[in-house]
């Protein structure tokens, strides 16, 4: 089965994983937008008080902050609303760094081309800033990641060609980086804004709303229980193999995750309840808790493991796998190449996800509308994610436990099977001594 896995699948998902592009954009996500995006949910939660907690102290927030709300989601606004030009820059950027090219002004040359598909075609005055914000941020996500691509390859064709203004030895620097960059700049934004030209005089819509309009089938389908089954059975399988799993299926799904979450959250701005459930917190905050496949519960029973090897590993990954970090366990029990312990690995994140999708469906848990740090610990990371429901943080703490209870008869096996093997190892030692 092992051989099958790495000749089948691990194969092929390892080489995707390293595709230049899909990198690229990992790196954009991660990088550039993931501050920006956890800096303007401060202020999501700060306009938002969680209300159902029904708290003397929560309801009087909620009243102070009531006349002041909107100028306090401005912050929110010029964040979110900003990620896909910082994802345009980012992408850009990580992939001219990749080319050994000059990545600031890749960077720059993608927002700027990107920029200009956002607004219509018209008189630029007379256009409402906070209406380009939608196509400036979440909606225009995928344009973004397609334009910073085209555009730095486009960037490298002319420099590989020698398609550039050359300039005589001794230069400065930062004048002859001017100048390298100038035809790519002055051939690819005329170009970008003809072809949004023609768009809008065609179909009276931007470039990134007529993209999202053909998207709109997967971004749909990313949000089906299909879906969060085939992801999170890829992750695992991966991380088993000792392959990042979830850098694999982010790379080629954040986009769909942070589309999912940005409807979310215009829909709690417009007072109604949105309908993404698959997104990054899905995964990062109701079942990744203490690493990649719910480790925690076994974290906890390492340290009191027979095997003196597993209780020694115990000790050191019991702190990070708090903070959700448990390449010790996976390395260090070990999970990876392990088919006893490979087994629960897969299945209590499959059951954990099925339970969770099943909450978030049938309105129990709120939808996602915030983006914590992969290691926010538990209770808090579901907490936060939700707007601040209480019962999203419970449902953290439970599905520890049932992942605990899958885990359990397969670590005994396996403690027991190391003690033996230390036992026999130590008496072996006895007799030659």
């Amino acid at each position: 089965m092992l051989n099958w896995l790495e000749d089948k699948l691990i194969g092929p998902l390892g080489k995707i994983a390293q595709n230049i592009y899909l990198q690229s954009i990992r790196d954009a996500f991660v990088i550039f937008a993931l501050p920006v995006i956890i800096t303007g949910a401060l202020f999501l939660i700060i306009a938002n008080p969680p209300a159902d907690l029904e708290w003397g102290i929560v309801q009087a927030w909620a009243n102070a902050i009531e006349p002041i709300q909107g100028q306090i989601m401005f912050p929110f606004h010029l964040t979110f609303g900003l990620v896909a030009l910082l994802v345009a820059f980012g992408v850009g950027y990580s992939l001219a760094q990749r080319r050994d090219m000059d990545a600031v002004m890749a960077g720059i040359l993608s927002m700027l081309a990107f920029m200009m598909t956002a607004f219509p075609v018209q008189d630029i005055t007379e256009v409402p800033f906070g209406e380009a914000l939608a196509y400036l941020g979440g909606e225009g996500l995928f344009v973004s990641i397609i334009i910073g691509i085209v555009v730095t390859e486009l960037m490298r064709f002319f420099v590989n060609k020698g398609l550039t203004i050359k300039m005589p030895p001794g230069v400065p620097p930062y004048v002859l980086r001017t100048f390298t960059a100038l035809v790519p700049f002055l051939v690819i934004l005329p170009a970008t804004w003809i072809i949004q030209w023609i768009v809008w005089a065609n179909f009276e819509v931007t470039l990134p709303q007529a993209v999202m309009s053909l998207f709109e089938p997967l971004v749909a389908a990313s949000n089906t229980y299909p879906a969060a089954l085939g992801m999170i059975l890829i992750m695992m399988v991966l991380w088993s193999m000792g392959i990042h799993g979830m850098n694999v299926v982010s790379s080629v799904a954040y986009p769909f995750w942070l589309s999912q979450m940005d409807r979310n959250v215009e829909a709690q701005a417009a007072g109604e309840t949105g309908g993404g459930i698959v997104t990054e917190p899905f995964f990062h905050m109701f079942t990744h808790i203490g690493g990649s496949g719910v480790t925690l519960g076994l974290a906890v029973f390492m340290l009191f493991a027979i095997s003196t090897q597993i209780k020694q590993v115990g000790k050191t990954a019991i702190v990070p796998a708090l903070f959700n970090i448990n390449e010790p366990i996976i390395f260090g029990l070990p999970i990876v190449l392990n088919p006893l312990m490979m087994i629960p690995f897969i299945l209590a994140p499959v059951v954990i996800v099925t339970s969770n999708f099943i909450l978030f469906t049938t309105g129990v848990l709120n939808p996602v509308v915030i983006q914590p740090p992969f290691t926010m610990p538990i209770f808090f990371g579901g907490f936060i994610a939700t707007g601040g429901q209480f019962l999203a943080g419970l449902v953290q703490i439970l599905n520890v436990i049932v992942a605990a209870l899958i885990y359990w008869p397969f670590f005994k096996a396996y403690d027991k099977q190391l003690a033996n093997e230390e036992k026999a190892a130590e008496q072996g030692e006895s007799a030659e001594s």
